[in-house]
C-alpha cells in the first residue's frame, strides 16, 4: 500500500490524479526552522520528517511526503496562523517574484530511498 504522510488536499488530488490508490496519513511533525538552515535545507528535512513519521506508523508500505514552503526577500513564509496573517501574506506577495521551494521524501523497506528538493520562482 502507498501511504500519502500529508494532509494536503492538493498532493491528495496529484495522487488520485494519475490513479494512484494511497491511504492519508497525518504526521504530526515539528516544522520549526534550525538556526543556520537554509530554506532548502528545511523543506527537505520536514519532507524527511513527514516520511519516517509515515514509515513508523506504517513499516510495511511505501510512504510518501512532500513539504513546500514560499521565500520572499529571504522570508520563509509558514502557514498562516489565521484570516488576517493569510491576508498579509497574500499582500505581501502580490505582484512580487517570489521562491517557492518543494521537498520530496519517500520511504521503503525500512530506510529513505529518495530526499530531493525542486525550487521554483514565481
Amino acid at each position: 500500500m502507498i501511504i500519502l504522510a500529508s494532509g494536503s488536499p492538493r498532493r491528495r488530488e496529484l495522487l488520485s490524479s494519475i490513479g494512484i490508490e494511497f491511504e492519508v496519513y497525518r504526521p504530526d511533525a515539528d516544522e520549526s526552522k534550525i538556526p543556520g538552515e537554509s530554506p532548502s535545507e528545511l523543506c527537505r528535512r520536514l519532507a524527511g520528517l513527514k516520511a519516517e513519521a509515515g514509515a513508523l506508523a506504517f513499516p510495511d508500505d511505501v510512504v510518501i511526503a512532500a513539504d513546500t514552503i514560499v521565500v520572499i526577500d529571504g522570508e520563509i513564509l509558514g502557514k498562516p496562523s489565521d484570516r488576517d496573517d493569510a491576508v498579509r501574506m497574500l499582500r505581501l506577495l502580490s505582484g512580487r517574484e517570489h521562491e517557492v521551494i518543494t521537498g520530496l521524501a519517500v520511504y521503503s523497506d525500512g530506510e529513505m530511498r529518495v530526499a530531493d528538493v525542486h525550487n521554483g520562482r514565481m
